[in-house]
């Protein structure tokens, strides 16, 4: 597999690490080859750019010293290829490329008995793909022709040809290992072209077939920004639409976004307006958004989020977080908790069945379960230095503005004054209260405004 560089996208990243619905353009073909079950992987890199992060476990990567096209590649790889019965190469950066397509084509290949079977595409307009030049009763490819407008290239009746290589091939290992060293570079670009190994392996007493593809993702390559997108809007359609046949009703697809590797049991219900990111997961029955952004989140069965976000944390089931709620990292809900509005949970358990109802942080804390947090409990967990923990036992009940200062133990069944700053452990059972009493001052406006007029 040749990563690719190309040189307009304008980027200090590596096109082949330029993401597409959560993973990299390079791992689309890895995961489709990883499916239609390759039994070894690799990847052939530029030595100056590291690519290492986007390769699943077990993928090889293949340094090639240059950059002198595609036979190059293949030719970087020579070894590999000789160890190989049959090789399959596909391009870094065409990344729609299915597993049931890497499957037909090996199919037609072993049928077909050939040397290298190619996957060809017919187009109303062709443009600058190579064309495929087949011999005098069609049955076999004789040769792959470039169409840039440079010497050696396609002929004026050539370019009239509508099939075209779609750079995808499966190989005969022995035969093409024997022949790339016999590839020559003698065109316009002073380049290796793979397609030139198969008039090679024909002299060889090879024979070239192809496997002749309706799917046109097999031609959708990125070279810039714009085929980057065009890419990711086939790839969002796809995902979607496995998920809705999957059982997943998607209120408006237009205006949603998952990733690839997002997971969605059936009979659950993804609103408008929702971006589910990364390995999020959301389980049957639960209603998402509208409007609410999942980032590597999980949610169980039969929960409801409206307009929130939810950043690498656990949601059980039958919970209900939002409107406007933020769940941060390492946030948990037992089952039947609630987040409600304007709620901040940060690195803390909430126990099931346990209400956070509206306007509160909780940080850092491990909260019972069958709890009541009253409107704007704050734990304040960080006192300058460290983070220290709060202990909220089962039961318990903290009453409006209420400020619980860490390291500080709430007792089970025990409750809060409104208005309190609790910085001292409150018993099982125990009322703590630590405010001030209250002192009315009779005349107080009066006197102010007398003040104001004195002025």
């Amino acid at each position: 597999m040749a990563a690719g560089q190309g040189t307009r996208m304008k980027s200090a990243v590596p096109k082949v690490l330029h993401p597409v619905c959560g993973r990299a353009l390079v791992a689309w073909p890895i995961a489709a080859a990883k499916e239609a079950g390759a039994g070894r992987i690799g990847v052939i890199v530029s030595p100056d750019r590291d690519i290492s992060g986007a390769l699943a476990d077990g993928v090889e990567a293949i340094p090639q010293p240059e950059a002198n096209g595609t036979g190059g590649a293949l030719r970087a790889a020579a070894e590999v290829v000789a160890e190989s019965e049959t090789v399959v190469v596909l391009s870094g950066d065409v990344p729609l490329v299915s597993a049931e397509l890497i499957a037909d084509l090996l199919a037609t290949h072993a049928g077909s008995g050939a040397a290298a079977t190619v996957v060809t595409a017919v187009l109303d307009d062709a443009g600058t793909y190579g064309r495929v030049v087949r011999s005098a009763d069609g049955s076999e490819v004789e040769r792959i022709v470039e169409a840039k407008g440079g010497a050696g290239d396609a002929t004026a009746e050539e370019l009239e040809i509508g099939e075209i290589n779609s750079g995808i091939y499966a190989f005969d290992g022995a035969a093409v290992a024997a022949v790339l060293t016999d590839l020559s570079n003698d065109n316009a670009q002073g380049e290796y072209y793979l397609p030139d190994v198969l008039p090679l392996l024909k002299a060889a007493g090879g024979h070239v077939a192809a496997h002749v593809s309706d799917d046109p993702n097999v031609i959708l390559g990125v070279n810039s920004r714009v085929d980057l997108a065009v890419i990711e809007a086939e790839a969002r359609r796809q995902i979607l639409e496995r998920h809705m046949l999957a059982g997943v009703t998607i209120v408006d697809p237009a205006s949603t976004w998952i990733d690839v590797d997002v997971e969605i049991e059936p009979d659950t219900r993804i609103e408008p307006g929702c971006s589910l990111i990364g390995t999020s997961r959301v389980g049957t029955g639960s209603v998402v958004g509208p409007h609410t952004t999942m980032i590597d989140a999980a949610i169980g069965a039969d929960v409801h989020v409206p307009h929130s976000y939810l950043v690498e944390c656990a949601v059980g089931d039958r919970c209900n977080v939002g409107p406007f709620a933020y769940l941060r990292p390492k946030a948990e809900l037992a089952e039947g908790a609630k987040a409600g509005t304007f709620v901040e949970i940060k690195n803390s358990r909430i126990g099931a069945g346990t209400k956070v109802p509206h306007l509160s942080y909780i940080g850092d804390a491990d909260v019972g379960d069958g709890t009541n947090l009253g409107a704007a409990t704050i734990t304040a967990n960080y006192d300058g230095y460290v983070k220290n923990r709060t202990k909220i036992g089962h039961g318990a009940r903290t009453s409006v503005d209420t400020t619980l200062v860490a390291p500080v133990e709430i007792g089970d069944s025990a409750y809060t004054g409104a208005g309190s700053v609790i910085d001292e452990d409150v018993p099982p059972g125990a009322l703590g209260i630590a405010r001030a009493r209250q002192t009315n001052i009779e005349g107080y406006a009066e006197r102010k405004a007398k003040e104001h007029e004195d002025k």
